[in-house]
């Protein structure tokens, strides 16, 4: 692949106490991933720096650059988002200058994003109190995400090669779940999952899982009404429109028994009842990507680890698969909007042909 074509791929620092720095330079360090994409990491140079001395990563150089149009892709490129005078790292600690860091490389990052000098964008693990501020106030990346690109509804969709679950409520406190759950939810992110499936891992014929709310997805009633009220007939309408789309499970026999093996991917209806699982069957491997969104972004699954950062002990591997994943669904969507425009371009011409046989 030719340098200019190879996807540029934009990587937020995320909390510089945190192992995110760390599971950064172990994915990205002797250039091992230039062959398929070029990095660009926003942050700090001097962190950046201090952290590949820790790692005794020596004979592993980046090239520091103060804007995306100079890049260099042939190596790993850090942009420097703050002065790097105010910034003092203390690996495992809440710091509010962690926090503005944070902040100012994800604001970059997004800024190139939305002007098309990034394909794709993948955070590290942010602290989401310290990032907090007038410019922050939001839950997580996700939510900031949706904000920034003016989209009303993005879909959080965990996934690996193996599994991917959905969720229809994100960062709710559980005792909102409930409110929030009605049918048009429930369709709208099942037809994101199932837009997804198609446009962003090529799945032509996706099969979609559905759990339910209570525990026995309700028991007939029993354990509530939800599931009869409210989820199946959002299915049912669903199928009427030709989706393959079951349930609802309950979710303890769905898992347990590896039902879920015989589908492309799972809607959950809470954070926990989805990432629960996830975690427990693709933690090493899985991968934080934010569905219906213009742009792409992935994110490894774990959070900050203060009580690792800074020892060499964290695991580098979800964040190579957050690298991997958003190399290529960038591909896949720039292969079918390629296709579109040419199937375009195709009936233009039959129809101009046709006209002038007119």
């Amino acid at each position: 692949m030719s340098e200019q074509h190879k996807p540029v791929i934009g990587i937020s620092i995320g909390d510089m106490n945190g192992i995110g720095p760390e599971v950064i330079l172990k994915a990205v360090g002797g250039n091992r991933l230039n062959r398929i994409c070029t990095p660009v990491i926003y942050g700090s140079g001097k962190i950046i720096n201090r952290y590949r001395q820790m790692l005794e990563l020596k004979d592993w150089q980046f090239f520091t650059i103060q804007k995306i149009d100079q890049i260099n892709h042939k190596q790993v490129n850090v942009i420097n988002c703050m002065n790097d005078q105010n910034l003092e790292l203390q690996p495992g600690k809440v710091t509010p200058e962690a926090g503005k860091l944070a902040f100012e490389s994800l604001k970059r990052a997004v800024a190139d994003l939305k002007a098309g000098k990034l394909d794709a964008l993948v955070t590290a693990p942010i602290n989401k109190h310290n990032i907090q501020s007038d410019e922050f106030k939001f839950p997580g990346h996700t939510e900031y995400l949706a904000s920034e690109f003016e989209v009303e509804d993005v879909l959080m969709f965990m996934v690996s090669d193996t599994l991917k679950i959905g969720v229809a409520t994100g960062h709710v406190p559980i005792e909102q779940v409930k409110q929030k759950i009605n049918k048009e939810l429930i369709i709208k992110k099942i037809e994101q999952i199932h837009t997804s499936l198609k446009r962003d891992f090529g799945v032509q014929r996706p099969r979609i899982a559905v759990l339910g709310l209570n525990p026995h997805a309700g028991e007939n009633g029993l354990l509530g009404n939800e599931e009869k009220e409210i989820i199946q007939p959002a299915l049912t309408e669903l199928k009427k429109k030709g989706t393959l789309v079951f349930g609802p499970f309950p979710a303890d026999g769905f898992f347990g028994t590896a039902a879920w093996k015989q589908y492309n991917a799972v809607l959950a209806m809470y954070h926990d009842q989805g990432l629960m699982p996830f975690k427990m069957l693709a933690f090493e491997n899985g991968v934080n990507f934010t569905a219906a969104l213009p742009k792409v972004r992935t994110s490894p699954d774990h959070g900050t680890a203060y009580d690792i950062a800074g020892k060499n002990e964290a695991d580098e591997s979800s964040m190579i698969h957050a690298i991997y994943t958003a190399v290529d669904v960038a591909k896949n969507r720039a292969e079918l909007s390629e296709l579109e425009a040419n199937s375009l371009k195709k009936k233009n011409i039959v129809l101009k042909e046709a006209s002038m046989e007119d």
